[in-house]
Parts: structure tokens; C-alpha cells; sequence
């Protein structure tokens, strides 16, 4: 018998999109095609554009629709693994990142500017890192409520396209032990060097992602309770977000690798439920393309970035505006007094 996160009164909701989410208007994206196809332009000049504007027009149930109020949202944690050496990086830079963000200093407060978001900043207990997932379950129950239950208050009814990124250090490890329970395969195929370890310590990494792993060995869990084993506080909030934004029908722009390996937890507890995200772009974390191939996701850009924060998602806002800019802004050829005939 699979063994199970629990339901409780204070994740109603999430249960409920859960068990039946809502799906993007078949006939709204009738309507945004037929639009598409009488715009001033040959038949699919615009590539991909077209196909992510009837997209999101679907997902929105307007044929015209335009990204007015984009939202950005970091949620940072810290993690027991951190302690064991697998980050090229102290613990302590958590926290000193966060207040960098609330100055505006990082570089996802540059590209939310560029691309007109809001970016809203969420800690979550970084004085109590996670425990150790080589010995212990990362999360107790309430601790896994917890997260998920900030990352679902966080979005806002008013936005119109969402992206979630990360900020903890460890977490490359976290997400690569949660994405080889949950797709199979060995640590070596799934651990990166994340913020840029060296060769002694991507060994060490991969060592706790297998310990990690031999922990749970011969159990039979689902997916959120293998989240709640393996995962940090951040990781688990993101996921509640990115939930909260399909019971809302916001559209959402899915990070880097630690982002991708955590929404997973969702399409492998209700397949498809990751139907209103699309992949903002391919980081150079070596098991990124290899999650968004498993998630059937095709990247919208891939720049060789691996900083996590949100920030290739932020980057790919401004493709998603500019496809609905042309899709809702164009003339068509009517409109236009041009001829469709040679």
C-alpha cells in the first residue's frame, strides 16, 4: 500500500485541485485560433508565439487576452543536507540573498523591472533548516503543511501569469534525490554541481543523494510524501503556488531545475495537472533537460543560465507578453484593407 500525505481541514482547497482541477476553455481556444488565423501574417510566421498566446488566451477564457499583472514570487529555506558539504556555498547566504532581494540588488529585481513584475519575497524558517534527509524525513507533517500552505496564500487573484522560483542553499541536492524517487534512474544521472562544486564535491553529493535514497529503500510512497521526505520548505511552497495558480486559471512559467523537480510532485499525483505551465527555459543544471523531456516541457530560451531566483522564468515573461501583444494587438487582414489571395 502506497503511503500517503494525509488530508486535513487547513489544505481543503489544495486537495480539492487536487482531485478535480479545473481545465483551460476548449471553446476560448477555438476562438483564439480562428483570431490567429486572420491576422496580417502567413500561417504560423510567428512560430511558437501563436501556439503560447492561444494557450494562455484558453487558460484565461479570452480570445484576446494581454499580460497586464504579472507576479514573481521567491520563496527561500534552508536545508539539513547544507551541513554535510554538498554547496560551494555557507548556509548563511540564504538569508544575506533575501535581504539583497528586499534592496533590490539581485538580478530577478532587474529582470522583474524589465519585464513590468511584481516580485514578492517569502522566507520560510530559515533558523530551522530542514533535517538531514539521509537520516530522517526532511519535513514533519505540520512543517510540510506549513510550506504548502504559504506558497498557496501567496499568489494573488489579480495576476494573469506567475512565475515561482527559489532561493536555499542545498536545495540542487534536495531536488536531485526528490526527482530520482520520483523518475527513477541513478543519483549520478540527476545530481549537477549546482551553485559550482567541484569534482570532490559533486562525489559527495551524489553519496547523499544514494544515502538519501537508501533511507526510503523498499517503502512505498507517493509522490507528496516522498516531497515531504526529501524536500525544503521553499521547494514545497512553490509547489502550493503553482497549484493555487491552476485553481485560479493563472498561466504559469516554470524556473530551473529545482523548480521543474518540484512541480513534478503534481503531474505525478494527477497527471496533466501541470497543464498550465510551460517551461521558461533550459538551465545548465545537467538533469534539467532530462526532467523537462520526463515533463514534456519545451523550454521557451535557453541561455546557459543556473541561478536560480526565478530568474529564467522572469527572462521569459516578455516572450509570453510579446506573443500575446501580437496575438491581441494585430490587425487582421480585414482590418487591414490587405489581401489574403496572391
Amino acid at each position: 500500500m502506497t503511503r500517503e500525505i494525509k488530508s486535513s481541514n487547513g489544505l481543503k482547497d489544495f486537495w480539492v485541485l487536487i482531485n478535480s482541477p479545473p481545465n483551460k476553455d476548449e471553446s476560448t481556444s477555438k476562438l483564439a485560433a480562428e483570431r490567429n488565423a486572420s491576422l496580417t501574417k502567413p500561417p504560423g510566421a510567428l512560430g511558437r508565439l501563436e501556439e503560447l498566446a492561444i494557450w494562455y488566451c484558453a487558460w484565461r477564457q479570452n480570445p484576446n487576452a494581454n499580460i497586464l499583472n504579472p507576479q514573481v514570487i521567491v520563496f527561500a529555506g534552508n536545508h539539513g543536507v547544507a551541513s554535510l558539504g554538498v554547496s560551494a556555498f555557507p548556509q548563511e547566504v540564504t538569508a544575506q540573498m533575501v535581504l539583497n532581494f528586499e534592496h533590490k540588488g539581485a538580478a530577478i529585481n532587474q529582470l522583474c523591472q524589465v519585464a513590468g513584475a511584481t516580485l514578492d519575497v517569502h522566507s520560510l524558517d530559515l533558523e530551522k533548516p530542514t533535517k538531514d534527509f539521509t537520516k530522517e524525513p526532511a519535513l514533519s507533517p505540520e512543517e510540510f503543511e506549513e510550506s504548502l500552505t504559504v506558497g498557496w496564500n501567496a499568489v494573488k487573484q489579480e495576476s494573469d501569469l506567475l512565475v515561482v522560483g527559489e532561493m536555499g542553499i542545498g536545495n540542487t541536492t534536495s531536488a536531485a534525490v526528490l526527482a530520482c524517487a520520483l523518475f527513477g534512474g541513478t543519483a549520478r544521472e540527476w545530481v549537477g554541481r549546482g551553485t559550482g562544486v567541484t569534482d570532490e564535491g559533486l562525489a559527495l553529493k551524489i553519496k547523499v543523494v544514494e544515502q538519501g535514497l537508501e533511507r526510503i529503500k523498499g517503502e512505498s510512497l507517493g509522490p507528496l510524501e516522498l516531497f515531504r521526505q526529501l524536500g525544503g520548505r521553499e521547494m514545497v511552497a512553490m509547489v502550493g503556488a503553482i497549484a493555487r495558480a491552476r485553481a485560479l486559471k493563472i498561466p504559469v512559467i516554470l524556473d530551473g531545475f529545482i523548480c521543474c523537480a518540484s512541480a513534478a510532485v503534481l503531474e505525478k499525483t494527477t497527471n496533466g495537472l501541470l497543464d498550465h505551465c510551460v517551461a521558461g527555459h533550459l538551465s545548465s543544471e545537467s538533469a534539467h533537460v532530462r526532467i523537462l523531456k520526463l515533463l514534456n516541457k519545451n523550454p521557451l530560451i535557453d541561455l546557459n543560465l543556473r541561478l536560480g531566483e526565478a530568474s529564467g522564468g522572469a527572462l521569459a515573461i516578455n516572450i509570453m507578453k510579446s506573443a500575446l501583444a501580437c496575438h491581441s494587438g494585430m490587425a487582421s487582414f480585414e482590418e487591414a484593407s490587405v489581401s489574403t489571395k496572391v
